[in-house]
């Protein structure tokens, strides 16, 4: 937790100090997404390893999800962020199964080392193209564009680590904007020193010229206040905060960072605590957004989520935040959750769970 304190910490004090301190009456919605750095080739797999791990997934996931829906009879919703440097024709129509059933959708994952804006751009467009080409994956936007979210690999967007490494490229938010990215998916990544100062939002950030970590500060997204066409680009953080609830040694609390793995399952408590960020458009305070991560691909961490500690998640969620009279819960893709965040800015009333595709529709292949 004492890591990179000095970047996050006072980010999430103002954080705290944003939130609604009066919350409004009636219904509120919340949305829940889970985005998968999902690497099948992880760790030195094979590629028979990696299509089996592919295929594990397509199996299982269904069976697990199938007993739970939401406030719009939607199953929950996964998100694999691919990693283009592991493009794998096989492994990515296993997962287009999945997509094509309702379960999920596949969006763009990234590690690269000592590279260029140039190059860096090339292997977004070129991945874009394949999975949309090839694979029917990704949305359009009204113009018929192909808009894709994204994860940086190894949490070094904008070149974020202090050594450098895993990135090289300081202006990244211009490039992800130019190719079509609707919005990151990244963070939060404490106690990685690549964790933004601003914390627990929904905020547009632009490069700063010449210099590192332009996702460090930002303009939250707000109600009523589309941020214009240029080169920001939304950020949509999971929360991070300080759960009490679980101490080390007894006294200090520990990080919650919305990771889900082997080491740190989803409980009851952690979703509450999720929940009680209340990251939300400004001005919008009856939507709360909740977005966690995993690396679904890891072994322990696949036991965990399609394994009991996701179901008795699923049936908190049910149970707490899907009662119908202060809550409903709207299970989301990450391109859904964006298109509620884009919604809320543009103050649009009514249903959220008909915005699903406000500004970037569906992928093809799930039409």
């Amino acid at each position: 937790m004492m890591r990179a304190m000095d970047r996050w910490l006072p980010g999430y004090l103002a954080a705290r100090g944003r939130r609604a301190r009066h919350h409004p009456a009636g219904l509120r919605h919340l949305f829940f997404c889970v985005a998968d750095h999902f690497e099948p080739f992880g760790y030195g797999a094979s590629a028979a390893q990696a299509m089996d791990a592919v295929r594990y997934w397509v199996e299982t996931y269904p069976q697990r999800v199938a007993s739970w829906r939401d406030a719009d009879g939607r199953a929950p919703r996964h998100t694999f962020f691919y990693p283009a440097e592991e493009y794998d024709a096989a492994c990515l129509d296993g997962l287009g199964a999945l997509c094509r059933a309702g379960f999920g959708e596949v969006e763009v994952h990234l590690h690269h080392r000592h590279d260029t804006a140039e190059g860096f751009a090339r292997k977004l467009v070129e991945f874009r193209d394949r999975l949309r080409q090839t694979h029917g994956m990704l949305g359009s936007d009204a113009q018929g564009a192909v808009r894709y979210g994204f994860v940086h690999g190894n949490w070094a967007l904008c070149n974020s680590r202090p050594d450098g490494d895993w990135c090289g490229v300081n202006e990244e938010l211009a490039v992800l904007r130019r190719t079509g990215c609707y919005a990151d998916f990244t963070f939060p990544s404490a106690p990685s020193p690549t964790q933004p100062r601003t914390v627990n939002a929904l905020y547009y950030a632009r490069d700063r010229r010449g210099f590192a970590r332009g996702h460090d500060r930002g303009r939250m997204a707000t109600a009523g206040k589309r941020m214009a066409e240029d080169d920001a680009l939304l950020l949509i953080q999971g929360p991070l905060a300080l759960n009490w609830g679980r101490r080390k040694w007894g006294l200090l609390p520990r990080l919650e960072n919305a990771e889900l793995s082997g080491a740190n399952p989803p409980t009851a408590q952690r979703i509450d605590l999720w929940v009680a960020q209340d990251i939300q458009v400004q001005g919008r305070s009856d939507w709360v957004f909740v977005k966690v991560h995993t690396h679904g691909c890891v072994a322990v961490n696949t036991r965990v989520m399609l394994g009991e500690a996701m179901v008795e998640a699923h049936r908190h969620l049910q149970a707490r935040y899907n009662d119908g009279r202060a809550w409903r819960l709207h299970y989301v893709s990450a391109r859904e959750m964006a298109n509620l965040v884009v919604a809320a800015e543009d103050g649009v009333a009514g249903d959220p769970g008909a915005l699903r595709d406000y500004a970037v529709r569906r992928p093809p292949l799930c039409d």
